[in-house]
């Protein structure tokens, strides 16, 4: 099974870059999109065999995510189940036959840190409470934007960057402590390697440089490292200040 994962950064304006032809042409059998800053009646997205399931923000123009299937889901449910942590779509599951599916764009601490408390203190274990409940009914394969580059060499300038939004020693380690809890960086499983990035700054000309953040991720359960196939990053996509990033596994 190919999945994918891909902050769109607004799926309006992704649609008008040419998103609707990727997803037609890149073959995954899920599709997982964050931020798409829309309402359904806000948009005209129909990619032929695939089932759409949208999971707005309440604030318009605002975060946001949608999963799109072509193959049977056996239930899709919106949300962690709490209200103050429900309100900005951030987490769309859908049920698999050998795994839950959990799309989930995670809070980013602001430019500023304003909600580096909220972030780390409530929404990260939250979340992994959230995972965690769901794997003592089956596996769990989470993935999406997660604002947070884990590890040095997730970052293409880490010592500029420490203690900023992403890079906060409290969120790395609230990460970690989600991955302790016996989940697989998919990624990592494959390539130990630096300059590998899934999100860089419009400014600067950040892209063609490649000083990037690697804050995307795919997430497996221990019990599912050996159903892994191939995890990868695709830059060469274009349409977003994120990239795609794909996971192939057996379930």
């Amino acid at each position: 099974m190919k999945l994918v994962s891909w902050n769109v950064n607004g799926i309006r304006a992704a649609i008008g870059k040419g998103l609707a032809g990727y997803l037609a042409e890149a073959g995954a059998d899920v599709y997982c999109l964050q931020e798409v800053r829309a309402l359904p009646d806000q948009v005209d997205l129909r990619v032929p065999g695939y089932e759409i399931h949208w999971n707005p923000a309440e604030k318009k123009g605002y975060s946001g995510t949608m999963i799109l299937s072509r193959v049977p889901l056996l239930g899709v449910d919106r949300g962690l189940g709490v209200a103050e942590h429900d309100r900005e779509g951030r987490v769309t599951t859908a049920e698999l036959d050998g795994a839950f599916l959990v799309n989930v764009y995670t809070p980013n601490a602001g430019r500023k840190l304003e909600r580096l408390d909220y972030r780390t203190r409530e929404w990260d274990p939250a979340f992994r409470r959230f995972v965690e409940r769901l794997r003592e009914r089956k596996p769990v394969v989470f993935c999406g934007d997660l604002n947070v580059a884990h590890r040095e060499i997730d970052l293409a300038n880490p010592a500029r960057n420490r203690g900023n939004a992403g890079f906060t020693d409290e969120e790395r380690a609230t990460f970690g402590e989600l991955l302790g809890a016996g989940f697989v960086d998919t990624f990592r499983a494959f390539c130990d390697e630096g300059g590998h990035y899934t999100w860089w700054s419009y400014f600067g000309r950040a892209r063609e440089r490649n000083a990037g953040w690697r804050i995307d991720y795919f997430c497996v359960s221990e019990s599912l490292r050996p159903a892994l196939r191939g995890a990868e990053i695709h830059p060469e996509v274009a349409g977003s200040d994120h990239c795609p990033i794909s996971l192939e596994i057996d379930l």
